[in-house]
């Protein structure tokens, strides 16, 4: 059976996500960070040489890396519903925002966390990443105001990859949405999704998700 180990406030909720959009019948363990430093705890951490959320379990299988997951996941168990095929006319907007995700979007942050750590008196580095941060923002108020979902007219990986990042990711840079209300119409559709609902109240009891 699939089992997927989610991390509370992490990027393995894409997984119970997609698990509960295709209804499948998986094994779910929830593992808390640590109260010293928020890190995964150390048993967590054995679960994969790359000791880091998320990984899931297929059999003799331990897979690492949420898009690698999904991808998995939808492919071997949905009959690949949210992977669009090359003859679709979308393909090419889910292939984009599929990867942009972790490619970009969130290394933005990261860049711009670790430049500021590095040499908090040099503002040209985190000023940099901080205009290539607001342009990705740009551009995904804009994707959603041309279509119902990142990936175009249905709900595809593209969209399980994203949610994570202008959800619970934004919650640990307080990143505001007043001006991206195509943004938060989006959030506000997304939320409504029961399979969204079950996965959320699953991975982080007693938190209202962060869709504002």
């Amino acid at each position: 059976m699939l089992t997927v180990h989610h991390l509370g406030i992490s990027q393995s909720e894409r997984a119970v996500w997609l698990c509960e959009e295709l209804g499948l019948d998986y094994k779910f363990k929830r593992y808390d960070r640590r109260a010293d430093n928020r890190l995964a705890p150390d048993e967590y951490k054995a679960l994969h040489p790359a000791g880091m959320a998320p990984v899931v379990e297929d059999g003799d299988l331990v897979l690492a890396e949420s898009g690698a997951i999904c991808e998995y996941i939808d492919r071997k168990y949905g009959g690949a519903k949210h992977c669009l095929d090359v003859d679709h006319p979308d393909f090419a907007d889910h292939l984009f925002w599929f990867h942009f995700t972790n490619g970009t979007f969130m290394t933005n942050g990261m860049m711009q966390l670790m430049l500021a750590m590095a040499d908090p008196q040099n503002d040209m580095p985190t000023g940099f990443v901080a205009d290539r941060t607001a342009k990705a923002w740009d551009m995904v108020e804009k994707r959603l105001g041309e279509a119902e979902f990142f990936g175009g007219s249905q709900l595809t990986l593209a969209d399980i990859m994203m949610v994570y990042c202008i959800t619970t990711g934004r919650m640990m840079r307080q990143v505001p949405l007043d001006d991206k209300p195509n943004t938060v119409a989006y959030l506000q559709r997304i939320g409504q999704r029961e399979a969204y609902q079950r996965a959320w109240a699953k991975c982080e009891p007693g938190i209202e998700p962060n869709l504002a």
